[in-house]
């Protein structure tokens, strides 16, 4: 009896570790996926598939009941990928379940839109816990209540051990799947972080060559052209010259993000009162935002103080702002709302803007070199910010929508000295 249990139980594990593993070479996981309606309609495919197979070897105590792991694939799909995936694997499972017939035909579809209706209800709040093992926990115990209440409904009485065995696995594996996917975004993050590390030792060497030997001639000529253009009366060089110089200014701000790409900052880790740093930068911006019809409004709750470098913080923070002032084209407000997870150890900083946000391909070249979606830019100021924000221990993650807006969630880690 046990043997007949234990055997199509690993069968449905190394069922749903291949097919996990498979599809994260081709559809790498990743902590917030944007996803089109292909892809979502790929993931239900996928999903859909490793259900069917998992129903392939089920257990059978009972003539012509089916325990399997179906539902964990339909739990899973949701939490991550979503209603439209989740739903496509419900409606393939139910589907099967009523070919393969039976006396017990409803109890195993209802089963499985159980866990397809607690996936929609948790999806939101799993994803924003950090601890998603003790989370799960929960969720796969709320699920095995209604998954077990349907079984004294339906099913005759089964030995208590078949019970202890099956639901045991049952609990290991959808925890271990959760560990193994959560592992895949870390180490799918660890990999974007590689390319883009690699990239900016690339900008660094260019950088390093030939700044300098720019910015010294750069020097000369605005000085020549403010000492013709004092006195003069040619009204051609009035008119010209200040252009000339303002070009020549943003030259120099283009050359100086290079300077600062080639030289890795000399950080001084310690304690930065946070509050003071956001009231500095928006009151510093404010100006700006006046003169481009945008409103700055800052939020904080709480005092507290992070680890960091005032200076190179505060630099990537007017940075973040002033790339949401200059996103809003006629009139808007630029939101910064300050708070502290004291459980995670780290303050968390939402800057949010009503500009004209991005589409999805332009959200993922976010950061790269050379990519902007100012008409004047270069791209450098957001990967010095991001490349700063990580230096100092925190991250930095951006969600946007076309015609709605950008947030920009920064985390950094809380001070905890005396």
């Amino acid at each position: 009896m046990f043997s007949a249990v234990i055997k199509p139980l690993v069968v449905n594990m190394t069922i749903l570790f291949s097919l996990i593993f498979n599809a994260n070479l081709f559809f790498p996981f990743r902590r917030k996926m944007v996803l089109t309606w292909k892809q979502k309609m790929m993931y239900g495919v996928v999903a859909s598939f490793t259900a069917l197979l998992c129903m392939m070897y089920p257990i059978q105590p009972l003539a012509k009941t089916n325990f399997d792991f179906r539902m964990i694939v339909i739990l899973v799909t949701t939490l991550y990928i979503g209603k439209t995936a989740g739903l496509l694997c419900t409606f393939t499972v139910v589907i099967a379940r009523f070919i393969i017939g039976g006396p017990f035909a409803y109890a195993g579809a209802t089963v499985s839109v159980f866990a397809y209706v607690v996936g929609i209800l948790f999806r939101s709040s799993f994803f924003n816990v950090k601890r998603k093992m003790l989370y799960g926990l929960m969720i796969v115990f709320i699920y095995l209540i209604l998954y077990i209440a349907t079984i004294i409904y339906a099913v005759p009485p089964l030995p208590w051990r078949f019970y202890v065995v099956y639901f045991s696995f049952f609990i290991a594996m959808f925890l271990a799947l959760i560990y193994v996917i959560e592992r895949l975004i870390q180490f799918n993050e660890q990999f974007d972080d590689m390319i883009c590390l690699d990239k900016l030792a690339t900008v660094s060497e260019m950088a390093s060559s030939f700044a300098h030997e720019i910015r010294n001639p750069l020097t000369t000529v605005r000085g020549f052209v403010q000492f013709l253009s004092k006195d003069t009366t040619d009204e051609n060089v009035k008119k010209f010259a200040p252009i000339i110089l303002e070009e020549l200014d943003r030259t120099n701000k283009i050359i100086s993000e290079y300077l600062t790409l080639a030289k890795p900052a000399s950080f001084q880790l310690q304690k930065v009162n946070i509050d003071d740093i956001l009231h500095t930068s928006v009151h510093l911006l404010s100006p700006l935002g006046t003169m481009t019809n945008v409103s700055l409004h800052l939020y904080t709750e709480g005092k507290s103080d992070v680890y960091g470098d005032a200076h190179y913080l505060k630099q990537a923070l007017l940075n973040v702002m002033k790339n949401g002032i200059e996103a809003i084209e006629y009139g808007g407000a630029v939101t910064v709302h300050k708070t502290v997870n004291e459980k995670e150890k780290e303050v968390i900083i939402t800057i949010r803007d009503t500009g004209k946000g991005m589409t999805e391909d332009e959200l993922k070249n976010i950061g790269l070199p050379y990519y902007t979606t100012k008409s004047k830019g270069t791209g450098l100021g957001t990967m010095i910010a991001s490349r700063l924000i990580r230096q100092m221990g925190g991250t930095m993650a951006y969600e946007s929508r076309l015609n709605e807006g950008t947030t920009v969630t920064i985390t950094l880690p809380l001070y905890e000295g005396d």
